[in-house]
């Protein structure tokens, strides 16, 4: 029997890269997964069509739109908030807009999914948000937005984690650092910049990213709430 056998677990942006890996773990184990995703139609039924999982077509721009996915979900017992972008560039130059929209996806959208997740979970449920090593450290310049909406994700967990606490529900962040995805690719024009920060000298793969995801979502994590789980190689070290 897998970890995960009869539990409903909920992957918002779940096609590629980090969230792939994470649906991909969570059906060799056991679970029924729904994912989302929003630009990459093709890798989401490619994705579905291998491990039987439900791909579902929405934007984490809309909070509306967040919260009817959730609702419509069912009953959850894990949900995984993977969805996020990048915006780099001056502070001062960056437009308004894309910060705006920035924001609704990596930090209004996993906040409404987790209050909407929580209203429909049974003590023992899991809430976990895929953040990033720059919520704790920025060294380089044109990233303040990005961190920004990272370090956010820090005071969600530790005020959910508050909140769902008397229910049993738990509340993480996962801060992965370099890892290599179509987003961040292992043999990048970044690469030696981000390697000389780390002790390991390489990017994370993303099933390792899944692996602390699925510890988090399983038995063994049941005391672990309000709290950051860091993989980075020591990028923040």
């Amino acid at each position: 029997m897998g970890t995960f056998d009869n539990k409903s677990v909920l992957v918002l942006g779940g096609s590629r890269g980090i969230g792939a890996a994470i649906v991909r773990r969570f059906v060799a184990d056991g679970a029924r997964v729904t994912f989302t995703f929003s630009g990459s139609p093709a890798a989401a039924q490619a994705l579905a069509a291998e491990t039987g999982s439900t791909a579902v077509i929405a934007d984490s721009a809309d909070r509306d739109a967040v919260i009817e996915v959730v609702r419509s979900s069912g009953k959850l017992d894990v949900l995984v908030v993977n969805a996020g972008i990048a915006l780099f560039g001056d502070a001062l130059e960056l437009d308004p807009d894309a910060v705006d929209r920035l924001l609704r996806i990596n930090v209004h959208a996993p906040y409404h999914a987790a209050v909407e997740a929580a209203r429909r979970m049974a003590p023992g449920g899991r809430i976990i948000v895929i953040g990033s090593v720059n919520g704790d450290r920025m060294p380089v310049p044109g990233m303040a937005a990005y961190a920004l909406s990272k370090s956010a994700l820090q005071g969600l967990a530790r005020g959910l984690a508050r909140d769902f606490g008397p229910r049993e529900i738990t509340v993480n962040v996962v801060q992965p650092g370099p890892i290599d995805t179509d987003a961040n690719p292992a043999d990048g024009p970044m690469r030696d910049l981000m390697h000389g920060f780390m002790a390991l000298k390489r990017h994370g793969r993303p099933e390792e990213v899944a692996g602390m995801v699925a510890w988090l979502a399983g038995p063994e994590a049941g005391f672990v709430t309000g709290a950051m789980h860091t993989i980075d190689g020591a990028f923040g070290a």
